[in-house]
């Protein structure tokens, strides 16, 4: 069971990770950059002549790893779902560097007995080299196996912290704009390189047993794809203009098939959904950017 005190106390040691510019532009290869080998837009994010690194490769640097396997987090970790992410860029990511992630939990919601829980962290990315502000991230879990916790005598207010502020729904009107992007089918071996591990984006015999048919796509993958389509359709490729991201995830990727990036403008703010096309399924929703 969650300890509420505990838990919002957790200690985080910094992270410190050094990145190539090769590591840079795996990520990019990962999320599916370099797919038409004649884009010059592109190859700048894949080929080290002129090499940018894309901005969504914050998420994956200074990570404090799966902390919630620790059995003193109280934490049914087996029915964790990555339910939300958000991403705000202070500055352009350097194409090789070395950055210090600093993470805490700022908040834990119960649902109720049966109705799960939410733990909201934050994660801030610096440059070691003078110390400078790249990204400030959101994560949020939903944590299915730990609601109620809050009824236990001395384990915090009831029903946990406040509910954060939700995310604004995708508007019902026809999309301003869409972007499909491919992905490969080999898109979550090449994935798990820079980021996540875990054997259900590889090994058949654990996605199967899991309850899916074949290996997923991480999620954070497709976030990488959704934010290659708003860098592609509003920033012209330009790092620098995207400045926020953030979405809610609805359903998993197979690798292989094609993402559709549904979007509308409005000045600076974008909101978005991505499906993917072969099986018309929503899976992302409620996503939000704002671009310069």
């Amino acid at each position: 069971m969650i300890d509420y005190a505990k838990l919002k106390q957790w200690s985080f040691p910094d992270v410190v990770q050094t990145y190539s510019a090769k590591d840079s532009m795996l990520y990019a290869l990962g999320v599916g950059l370099g797919h038409d080998p004649m884009d010059a837009q592109q190859l700048q994010f894949v080929y080290e002549k002129n090499l940018r690194t894309l901005p969504t490769m914050a998420v994956v640097m200074g990570y404090p790893g799966f902390w919630m396997k620790n059995p003193d987090s109280g934490i049914d970790w087996v029915k964790l779902v990555h339910g939300e992410q958000s991403l705000t860029l202070h500055q352009p990511l350097p194409q090789a560097g070395t950055v210090i992630g600093r993470s805490r939990v700022t908040g834990i919601v119960d649902k109720g007995a049966g109705k799960g829980a939410l733990v909201y962290q934050e994660r801030t990315l610096h440059n070691q080299a003078d110390g400078a502000l790249l990204a400030t991230m959101g994560h949020v879990t939903f944590c299915r196996g730990d609601g109620g916790f809050s009824d236990h005598p001395n384990n915090g207010p009831k029903g946990g912290d406040a509910q954060q502020t939700a995310r604004p729904a995708t508007p019902d009107t026809p999309p301003d704009a869409i972007c499909d992007l491919p992905t490969l089918a080999q898109a979550a071996l090449i994935y798990r390189l820079c980021a996540d591990d875990n054997p259900l984006h590889a090994e058949p015999s654990v996605a199967i047993a899991a309850g899916f048919p074949r290996p997923i796509l991480h999620g954070l993958a497709s976030y990488g794809v959704v934010g290659h389509a708003i860098l592609k359709t509003y920033c012209d490729y330009q790092p620098a203009r995207l400045k926020s991201i953030g979405v809610r995830f609805s359903s998993p990727v197979f690798p292989g098939e094609t993402i559709r990036t549904e979007m509308w403008q409005r000045g600076k703010d974008i909101s978005f959904r991505a499906k993917v096309l072969e099986r018309d399924i929503v899976v992302i929703s409620h996503g939000t950017a704002t671009i310069a």
